[in-house]
């Protein structure tokens, strides 16, 4: 490991115990907090998740001023399960009409700034089970107590069924090689593509993002080139438990992130934007070709919409 990055994980890794609620409310001084929750098809945990930051960090204390579900489409009773526990509900259709959507969860985090209006922005999936407050207190907290921190991810265990720390397994497979070999300066991340993260809208809104599952590792990437090192942090909340996804889409979700690293490293384009895996049919195995997400968003203070908003 580098020095530097030594150095770093002493100056900038903490516990989410380590600033209490009183502290960040002293701290907060009339800056915004909006916490975002993209959604689709989480009816089964949604729900709770919307209390406990309601109850907890709205009525409890006012750490959070805006809570938004961003909704892609669900089919399920996602939208009424979450309005219901006191969330504001946004279609991604409606967000920026002007341009089409496409799917993916890094769409709906880009349409989502328009959509807020918080100095802080703090992202938490919607399929957590289990979840506490400090997911979303803690990585919110460095970014009120020190100016010079702009974005903070959180870290924690993740278990895989009864096996405690297999989770992850796109992380350490294929995200955590990525990283250590082309940006050693972010090897210190022990969740790189954990969803729950928090940053100023300042940064935000200066970054690219990648419309899939490649945008954790791009705005990571973005960020330390735009704002550097010592202006990223971490925070420990414990452990994660949430809803693990089979090995053929863990295929495309490391197919989309070795894309988004290969653009950032080259500002290329991948010869063939496909993957191809294989499921075992009646005739035997079967081919199945999918594409791999290739469109970023630009950032969003390019967007006249939002400059409109912004200068209103």
């Amino acid at each position: 490991m580098l020095d530097e990055v030594e150095r770093w994980l002493a100056r900038r890794s903490w516990a989410a115990a380590d600033r209490p609620l009183d502290l960040l409310l002293t701290a907060k001084r009339g800056t915004t907090v909006s916490v975002v929750l993209p959604a689709l098809n989480e009816e089964a945990t949604v729900g709770e998740i919307v209390t406990v930051i309601r109850r907890e960090l709205m009525e409890a204390v006012p750490l959070v001023d805006e809570l938004v579900v961003v909704d892609s489409g669900s089919s399920d009773r996602t939208t009424e399960v979450a309005a219901a526990a006191g969330a504001r509900v946004v279609h991604r259709d409606a967000i920026l009409p002007r341009i089409p959507a496409v799917p993916g969860k890094g769409e709906v985090l880009w349409r989502s700034l328009l959509a807020t209006s918080g100095d802080i922005v703090c992202f938490v999936d919607a399929d957590l089970r289990e979840f506490s407050a400090d997911f979303v207190s803690g990585v919110v907290g460095p970014l009120l107590t020190d100016p010079d921190v702009h974005f903070v991810k959180a870290m924690y265990d993740r278990p895989l069924g009864d096996r405690a720390g297999q989770g992850g397994r796109v992380t350490e497979l294929v995200a955590r090689p990525l990283l250590n070999l082309h940006w050693p300066q972010l090897a210190g991340f022990v969740q790189p593509l954990g969803g729950e993260y928090a940053a100023r809208r300042s940064l935000l809104e200066r970054l690219p993002f990648p419309v899939g599952y490649g945008v954790e590792l791009g705005l990571l990437v973005d960020a330390l080139h735009t704002v550097g090192l010592d202006a990223l942090a971490q925070v420990d909340v414990g452990s994660r438990k949430h809803r693990h996804q089979d090995g053929q889409a863990l295929g495309r979700m490391a197919a989309a992130i070795y894309r988004t690293a290969q653009l950032r490293l080259s500002r290329s384009h991948l010869v063939r934007p496909a993957l191809t895996q294989f499921e075992r049919g009646e005739g035997g195995f079967e081919a199945r070709t999918y594409a791999v997400d290739t469109e970023e968003r630009p950032p969003m203070r390019e967007i006249g919409e939002y400059a409109a908003r912004r200068a209103a």
